[in-house]
């Protein structure tokens, strides 16, 4: 799936967002506890990588963005 433009919560502007990696939705499940993480996207803005669903903007509270890969 290509990134698309969506609203970002943190951001406060429409921006790309992306589907996750595998080891992404891994990371999430087991930070979260959320079984099924197919539906977020990560904001591709420089330094944000907040995550959202399709729905969503604000699914967590406190926010929750992905770590910069290893």
């Amino acid at each position: 799936m290509q990134p698309h433009k969506m609203y970002c919560y943190t951001c406060q502007t429409d921006e790309k967002h992306r589907p996750l990696s595998s080891a992404e939705k891994g990371w999430l499940k087991n930070r979260t506890g959320v079984k099924n993480v197919e539906a977020f996207f990560m904001c591709m803005a420089s330094g944000c990588r907040n995550l959202r669903t399709g729905f969503n903007q604000h699914p967590f509270d406190p926010v929750i963005r992905l770590p910069l890969p290893d």
